[in-house]
């Protein structure tokens, strides 16, 4: 664990001093002095605002929702038993997609992007719960139900796009659905500082919960877990991290699907352990994704979910090869 932790600290500074402009070690030391009030001779205001309030913050966002996408990975893996489980089973990123469509479409400058994207991810949420509050919680009827709101909040983007976007809109709004650090500033960080530990906590807390789910509805029942409350509990926690994710950022796919099962074969299957793990890997994945992204077609900018499909996929059948599954 330290180790990990360590390697993810010695990431994100490596990851602030990537980038087009040339920056060095010193630099970034400065300008964390600065910021702490120490004596030092501050940097160059285009440099200190280079990496202040561009390159740290994206870079600390990428930490974040990378833990964030793959703690929710994790869970809801166990939650529905279904290994391809990733954090927009539930519908929640085409309802935060169709939140930021109709806000860039429509106009309503009041919320903006990154609030019309969580409000939509909030109602699609509630709309799956609506729809399932007579069926239950059973597994199956969850991934069954989060895709059917997933593909109709879709269809309902692409209705709002063809009806009322241009060609310009059409361009910017299918960028940010690729997923892009890019509008990480420092208040969206703090947010998502809040809330990432805080379902972290909530998850880990209900680990053997999530050993008994793992093995079924009955198993769990029997070990005295109340399988309901538990399964709503966290369907809502990951529910709020991914919407707060794609809110800020835009969808990024495949790191809430091939780290939690490469964790999996590395430390084992127990959740107490695992989750912090794959919250570790989560972040390094997409820091150094995140660098890749601002790099390999410099001064162009990549969609950073564009990079974490292309590294997902090998990723992902070189670990089912490894499971014997492929």
């Amino acid at each position: 664990m330290f180790l990990s932790t360590a390697a993810l600290v010695a990431s994100i500074a490596a990851a602030v001093r990537i980038g087009t402009a040339d920056t060095g070690w010193t630099d970034l030391a400065r300008v964390l002095a600065t910021r702490l009030g120490l004596d030092v001779e501050p940097l160059p205001p285009l440099v200190d605002s280079l990496l202040w309030d561009l390159r740290l913050p994206r870079v600390l966002m990428a930490a974040l929702v990378g833990a964030s996408l793959a703690v929710c990975g994790t869970v809801l893996q166990a939650v529905t038993r279904n290994a391809l489980a990733d954090p927009y089973l539930l519908g929640i990123s085409s309802g935060a997609s169709t939140g930021a469509v109709a806000v860039v479409v429509l106009g309503a400058t009041t919320l903006g992007v990154t609030g019309g994207a969580l409000a939509g991810a909030l109602l699609s949420f509630a709309l799956l719960l609506l729809l399932l509050r007579r069926t239950g919680l059973d597994s199956v009827r969850i991934v069954l139900t989060g895709v059917v709101v997933g593909q109709l909040l879709t269809a309902l983007t692409s209705l709002i796009l063809m009806a009322s976007a241009d060609a310009d809109t059409t361009r910017a709004v299918t960028h940010w659905l690729l997923g892009s650090m890019a509008p990480a500033r420092w208040n969206t960080v703090v947010v998502c500082a809040i809330v990432t530990p805080l379902g972290l906590a909530v998850a880990w807390l209900c680990s053997n919960a999530l050993d008994g789910l793992a093995f079924g509805t009955d198993t769990a029942a029997s070990l005295g877990i109340d399988v309901r409350h538990t399964r709503m509990l966290l369907l809502v926690v990951t529910s709020a991290l991914t919407a707060v994710a794609v809110a800020t950022v835009g969808a990024i796919g495949f790191v809430g699907l091939i780290v939690p099962h490469g964790v999996r074969f590395l430390v084992g299957p127990l959740h107490r352990v695992l989750l912090p793990y794959a919250a570790l890997a989560g972040a390094v994945f997409l820091v150094w994704t995140d660098a890749l992204a601002r790099i390999a077609f410099a001064p162009r900018e990549v969609p950073v979910g564009v990079i974490t499909a292309l590294l997902g996929v090998p990723l992902f059948l070189l670990v089912l090869r490894r499971r014997g599954e492929l």
